[in-house]
């Protein structure tokens, strides 16, 4: 018997507002912000448009095909990765949606994945990032279904072997992932896997199956089209292995291929055409796992991170031109500063900005992605997309900066942590790195205890130490004080002088936080 896995992606993101204003507005409250950086009349007007022409209708032929085949042997079930912010909406705009969702849940023939709350590319940059975003997913799913998530489905399928790591220690059984030969080699899809040093279970995604209905199911020049239930249920009943994971993005019925096409009736009829083969059957991922043993191990090391997006199945469908690695980059670095002020509305929009769609819509590829990419994309060019998130994104980092200018912040400012790339990486010279690296004043002084002199008579000679503390660190006293003991030649002497230096300056930082706060 083969297992039948059918998933479905349900996400809308909060689209950015292409009017968005080139000056910075002043005393504006945070509250404000997510109004002045999202287009809320277009994103309401899509909601609308996909909860009338896919959600409601789409949602009401699975019920009657759960209820049609419920005292079956053989019950046809489903499963859907629902986002946080596809929540959200649901609620601002048409609780029908939410309720019809919540109906499905309540058959008991629907299984709920775990994903990130804001359907981002959190797990490219932050590990701490990443597991908030779960955990607060994990909390919606308990708080609107009263659901708790078994199996995880990353951001687009974005899978390596950290992510299975991630999961693993967030109590996940599996992970659903993409198919793609780039890991597999010779094997197929259609088996279950484990994934390296864990015990956690991968379901791969079918692509080859699940894009003849996701990207060709109306394509004419297709050689197989018209796509019928009955023809890709037999397509599925030859296909060996121990299950089939067909995962597609729910918006195919209705939005992306509209009812004229007979996209609904593919949906209706499916069901019924596959449990007419006696070796098929639907099955969840948590049934799947419950089922079936790992066959192999599969290994996808950070740098060969995968996903299901676009021919190349990487993450350059997000970070693949320099338009798209800048911006990304910009919001990396807001993390330790936001974290550092603690306002957890300015957060929250930092939350919204991570949408891996607003980094998709920046896309340049050409050929058929580039096609697909031109279909999804609300602005009329990468370029323009570009261009809008780059004014929001100076305007939020403009305001974060402000928000650091605050007495309460300013001291603390400096004893912040930073992210690798702002790190201060210690050399013996020119092309020997020590292998230490400091990412704040704190690891900074406790390094130089015991880096070797020949580092310190190095960065001490080219003004190292006090152009990172100036630049980065942002604290310009400490850097001048360490400046005026480049005159010292015994290095010794040099070590000790710098290390009373930094610990004045690190207890002088401490002391004034701490007084602030007592103060208020």
């Amino acid at each position: 018997m083969t297992d039948v896995c059918m998933i479905f992606e349900v996400h809308q993101p909060f689209r950015l507002n292409r009017n968005f204003p080139r000056d910075l507005l002043v005393n504006l409250n945070p509250r404000d912000l997510f109004k002045l950086y999202f287009d809320m009349e277009l994103n309401l007007e899509i909601f609308n448009r996909i909860a009338r022409e896919c959600y409601l209708p789409a949602n009401e032929i699975l019920l009657e095909l759960i209820e049609e085949f419920k005292d079956s042997s053989r019950q046809f079930k489903v499963s859907f990765s629902l986002s946080g912010i596809f929540l959200e909406q649901c609620e601002l705009w048409d609780p029908k949606v939410l309720e019809s969702f919540k109906s499905l849940v309540n058959t008991g023939c629907v299984e709920l994945l775990g994903q990130t709350y804001h359907h981002s590319l959190a797990s490219l940059f932050s590990e701490v990032e990443f597991v908030e975003q779960i955990k607060m997913h994990r909390r919606k799913m308990k708080e609107t279904f009263n659901y708790e998530p078994k199996v995880f489905e990353n951001t687009e399928c974005i899978y390596n072997n950290q992510v299975a790591k991630t999961a693993e220690k967030l109590g996940f059984r599996a992970v659903v992932t993409e198919g793609t030969e780039r890991i597999l080699g010779w094997r197929k899809p259609n088996y279950v896997y484990r994934a390296k040093n864990s015990s956690i279970y991968l379901l791969l995604r079918n692509y080859q199956l699940s894009d003849d209905i996701g990207f060709r199911f109306a394509s004419q020049e297709w050689r197989e089209w018209p796509l019928t239930a009955d023809k890709y249920a037999c397509w599925l009943a030859s296909t060996p292995g121990e299950v089939i994971v067909i995962f597609i993005d729910y918006e195919t019925f209705g939005e992306h291929y509209r009812r004229e096409s007979g996209i609904f009736d593919f949906l209706r009829h499916l069901p019924k055409e596959i449990l007419k083969w006696r070796n098929l059957s639907f099955s969840t991922p948590s049934e799947v796992i419950a089922q079936n043993k790992p066959v192999d191990v599969l290994d996808v090391p950070e740098s060969e991170t995968i996903s299901w997006a676009d021919l190349e199945r990487d993450v350059s469908a997000w970070l693949g031109n320099m338009l798209q690695k800048s911006l990304f980059n910009l919001l990396r670095e807001m993390e330790p500063l936001l974290r550092h002020i603690g306002d957890e509305r300015l957060i929250r929009i930092w939350r919204y900005l991570q949408a891996s769609d607003l980094f998709y819509y920046m896309s340049t590829k050409g050929g058929g992605s580039g096609d697909v990419h031109s279909t999804f994309n609300p602005y009329f060019s990468p370029m323009e997309a570009f261009m809008v998130f780059s004014r929001i994104l100076s305007d939020f980092q403009a305001r974060i900066n402000l928000e650091l200018e605050k007495p309460e912040l300013r001291h603390k400012r400096a004893l912040r942590r930073l992210p690798p790339e702002k790190a201060f990486i210690f050399y013996y010279d020119f092309s020997r790195p020590s292998g230490l690296a400091a990412y704040s004043l704190q690891e900074f002084y406790s390094i130089l205890k015991i880096v070797d002199e020949r580092s310190i008579r190095f960065h001490m000679v080219r003004g190292d130490f006090e152009r990172w503390i100036l630049q980065v660190v942002g604290c310009e006293d400490l850097a001048r004080n360490i400046s005026k003991l480049r005159g010292i030649r015994d290095v010794k002497l040099l070590r000790r002088r710098l290390l009373e230096t930094v610990e004045k300056k690190i207890k002088e930082l401490e002391e004034k936080s701490g007084d602030y706060e007592k103060s208020n």
